[in-house]
């Protein structure tokens, strides 16, 4: 076992450890939510802060390395993608929890009409909290990252890591500012998250950083990364009462860190990616998503279908997630991936638009006559 060097990890397609990061995440958001006070001290609900890591250190690398190759990225390509990664499903989810509350005659009492221009705007969450498909106010988070990250670090600031660094963390520092100056409905604490993802793409990018965090890398480090990461999990309350209570900013931005750590650590190999990168927790992985949104849908139809299982407990967590898991799946094959490669098809039908328009521009060159000496 050696550490990874930086073309390596530049040469790497795909990163098979955070198949199971995701999964983990998804779980854990489910048994927060149905799983009962049995099982609090798994602090399930950090869950999302990890989708909020995963997701800004994958958007900015996929970037970069586009950036490397091309000299720039396209922006329209970039939302091309993320539009059609994560509308269709959202919204076809969204239409099965508006078709439920209508159906059981519940749509404006269960206050689902009242928050409806929140989800339909992807300002979820500015929404009040409690409501009908809450969970989704992690949406209207990620899809302001998604529209302001890549203009922001790769057209208006296209600049070198030694200008992208120093913005990067200054932008942590309005979040952390942010927190504490408790704006209601506003999340400052997911959006220092997902920055922290992009802080961590950035420093592995680049060559000079990469070495810093090379040793990291090792893949026996993984086991250790991955006992501090559910130690700070599973110790939320310890921690933030430990260092004098701070609304939870510190505890999350440690677990944040400790995130990156197993990030860096399962790059290589070694028996934690192996564990992480297994085909179950691949196909969770995958589906996580559609997984996420779906979980009110399938909590619903769990309480409907054995009353016993309404009742928040082991049993209605294992039973929720598992009928998640077969929805999520449905949705996958169905929504997720046709939508995805439908994008793909708009984007390689927009770039040959754009070459044929380019070719057409080139004047054509005239031969030039042949000349005889005298």
């Amino acid at each position: 076992m050696r550490t990874l060097t930086h073309g390596e990890y530049l040469a790497m397609k795909r990163f098979p450890a955070l198949d199971g990061m995701r999964a983990i995440a998804a779980v854990m958001v489910v048994f927060f939510h149905y799983a009962g006070p049995q099982w609090a001290r798994l602090n399930g609900w950090i869950g999302v802060h990890l989708f909020f890591v995963l997701s800004g250190y994958l958007i900015t690398t996929l970037a970069l390395r586009e950036e490397s190759r091309n000299g720039r990225i396209s922006i329209r390509d970039f939302y091309v993608r993320r539009a059609f990664r994560i509308l269709p499903v959202y919204y076809v989810v969204l239409g099965i929890v508006v078709a439920f509350a209508w159906l059981r005659h519940e749509y404006t009492s269960s206050g689902l009409a009242s928050v409806m221009p929140f989800y339909l705007t992807f300002t979820n969450e500015f929404a009040p909290p409690g409501q009908v498909f809450g969970q989704s106010w992690t949406l209207g988070v990620e899809q302001k990252f998604y529209l302001v990250w890549p203009a922001l670090m790769f057209t208006i600031g296209a600049f070198t890591l030694k200008r992208r660094l120093p913005m990067t963390l200054g932008l942590m520092a309005l979040a952390a500012v942010g927190h504490f100056m408790e704006i209601p409905y506003v999340s400052p604490a997911a959006y220092f998250m997902i920055i922290s993802g992009c802080l961590l793409a950035f420093l592995l990018h680049s060559p000079r950083s990469f070495g810093v965090l090379r040793p990291f890398t090792h893949p026996l480090v993984s086991v250790p990364a991955l006992a501090a990461a559910v130690v700070v999990q599973t110790n939320i309350g310890e921690i933030d009462a430990l260092v004098g209570g701070t609304g939870g900013l510190l505890p999350v931005a440690l677990y944040g860190l400790s995130v990156g750590l197993l990030i860096v650590s399962t790059l290589r190999g070694g028996p934690i990616q192996w564990l992480l990168s297994l085909r179950p927790m691949a196909f969770v992985g995958d589906r996580s998503y559609s997984l996420y949104l779906i979980q009110g849908v399938a909590g619903t139809v769990v309480a409907l279908s054995i009353p016993a299982l309404a009742v928040h407990r082991t049993a209605a967590g294992i039973a929720v997630t598992l009928v998640s898991l077969l929805m999520a799946d449905l949705l996958f094959r169905w929504v997720e991936q046709p939508m995805i490669d439908q994008g793909r098809k708009l984007i390689r039908k927009l770039n040959e638009r754009k070459a044929a328009r380019a070719a057409a521009d080139v004047p054509e060159r005239q031969p030039e006559l042949a000349t005889t000496s005298a």
